[in-house]
């Protein structure tokens, strides 16, 4: 739904203005007493609808990536919640529809997963990546906000650990590991490896495929 809005964006915002500048028209025609309804109507919905937008579209967005990532992921199969997949492919805007990263930039490989962290901890780690850029990025289904990312930028491109926790957990942190707290109890992760071009694309399948994820204890 999501990719067709994009896609079709603005084809559907010009027939929604044109169905709607007919109606006006029609009304118009009949007087004021006529016109009123629609006006008041107009009004109504803009001041619900805007903020309903506004307040639950991040989530409608969020909630469509995880059922693409359990249900069917990249176009290979599900991915399991609370591990993390690597497409061992490039992405671009040329992609087949079966890919749920069918729009992305054609320069990475793409990383995803969804992390319940209820009853327990996810434990992110990531292979030195020498230098590589990468970066995951940990989105709030609630908000749709990024509230954390890890990768070259964010952390360095060194090997580590880093268990993401919900809000409310207080264990103990492994020694060598760091602390992401999450908002919530689940977590949508994205992540970008950087290819070079078709010779480096092996090489860096082979680091995608070391940024991997489990629950803590495991």
């Amino acid at each position: 739904m999501n990719r067709l809005i994009l896609k079709y964006g603005y084809p559907i915002t010009a027939v929604i203005l044109l169905i709607f500048a007919w109606v006006i028209v029609q009304r118009a025609a009949g007087g004021w007493v006529a016109l009123a309804p629609l006006v008041i109507a107009a009004v109504i919905v803009w001041a619900i609808g805007a903020p309903a937008f506004i307040l639950f579209w991040p989530r409608i967005t969020v909630a469509g990536f995880k059922r693409a990532i359990v249900r069917r992921g990249f176009g290979g199969g599900p991915i399991p919640v609370n591990t993390l997949y690597a497409e061992p492919s490039r992405s671009s805007a040329s992609a087949s529809n079966g890919s749920l990263m069918g729009t992305g930039t054609d320069d990475v490989l793409y990383v995803g997963g969804w992390f319940e962290l209820g009853e327990r901890p996810v434990v992110v780690h990531v292979p030195d990546m020498t230098g590589r850029y990468y970066s995951l990025q940990f989105t709030d289904p609630s908000s749709g906000a990024n509230f954390a990312y890890i990768g070259t930028r964010a952390t360095g491109s060194a090997a580590g650990d880093v268990v993401i926790s919900a809000g409310g957990w207080t264990g103990e942190v492994p020694s060598g590991m760091t602390r992401i707290q999450a908002p919530g109890r689940s977590a949508l992760v994205i992540g970008r490896v950087f290819v070079a071009g078709d010779d480096d694309q092996p090489a860096a399948y082979a680091l995608a495929k070391q940024i991997t994820a489990a629950p803590l204890g495991s």
